[in-house]
């Protein structure tokens, strides 16, 4: 646990260099529930207790708001 702690420390301070992996990763952590896009899509939708996130698979970096979107939904998960 304490390397998703340091992880999810790093994307909230620094949401700008996150990439798609390490985001995947602290949300499936968080209890999310992916669902892959269908054909032609780059969105990978996630959802937990009615609140739903969208995430397009984008290299390097996934943009800034999508980031500051999953903080957000995560909440304090980790802080417990």
């Amino acid at each position: 646990m304490s390397q998703l702690l340091k992880l999810f420390g790093r994307v909230r301070n620094n949401p700008k260099t996150v990439k798609f992996e390490e985001l995947d990763k602290l949300l499936l952590a968080a209890e999310f529930k992916r669902r892959q896009p269908r054909s032609g899509s780059s969105h990978y939708f996630y959802s937990k207790d009615g609140k739903y996130l969208s995430v397009p698979r984008k290299s390097p970096y996934i943009k800034e708001t999508y980031v500051e979107k999953a903080i957000e939904a995560i909440g304090d998960y980790f802080d417990k």
